[in-house]
């Protein structure tokens, strides 16, 4: 009996091991008639097996190059579409760098430090004023998020004259909201009646 781990490493596994066993039992065929239809036979049975890509724009092109690919690029059969080189399947994608943004107040992320820049530049008014609260009532929002717990008003209205270096504060009319943290689910034995 011979068990899977003994076997060779499948290249695709997602078709299985009898699709990668008609893909090399037809490289071996002579005839290139045969061949052809033996291999439209297999792109058949392959797009059976999975059948959600169907779903996938060009999806019998993507058989096609499956095909390829598990044939280790040397089945030779006329495709309907370009054959694909085995160099561009072992191509390297170039490296992403990461960004080197040193943020002060992770809390608050990238975003509302921007958003709070960009409320300095509006003209003073009933507009800039509510804006001001959102943002005020959004950063108390993402301190409970992220600390897990309640924080005074005075300490986000610090972190906003900060921000803002001075140039924006929060009219007293408005009241903060209050957040309460995350509820957790009580651990301890269930109660089964």
């Amino acid at each position: 009996m011979d068990y899977n781990t003994q076997l060779p490493r499948l290249i695709i596994p997602e078709y299985g091991r009898n699709v990668q066993k008609m893909v090399t039992s037809i490289i071996e065929i002579e005839d290139p008639e045969k061949r052809n239809h033996q291999a439209k036979a297999i792109i058949e049975v392959m797009g059976n097996l999975n059948p959600h890509l169907r779903d996938v724009p060009d999806f019998k092109h993507k058989l096609w190059d499956h095909l390829f690919i598990m044939s280790k690029f040397t089945l030779d059969v006329d495709s309907p579409y370009e054959k694909p080189s085995k160099e561009s399947f072992e191509e390297r994608p170039e490296s992403l760098s990461y960004s080197q943004n040193n943020i002060k107040y992770r809390q608050y992320g990238r975003i509302v430090p921007m958003m709070i820049l960009r409320a300095i530049e509006l003209e003073e008014g009933e507009y800039k004023d509510l804006l001001v609260f959102t943002l005020a009532n959004h950063m108390k929002k993402c301190y409970i998020n992220w600390n897990k717990t309640t924080v005074d008003d005075e300490v986000i209205l610090k972190h906003l004259d900060r921000f803002s270096d001075g140039k924006l504060t929060m009219n007293e009319k408005f009241k903060l909201s209050t957040f309460s943290e995350p509820k957790k689910k009580p651990q301890g034995k269930s109660r089964r009646k």
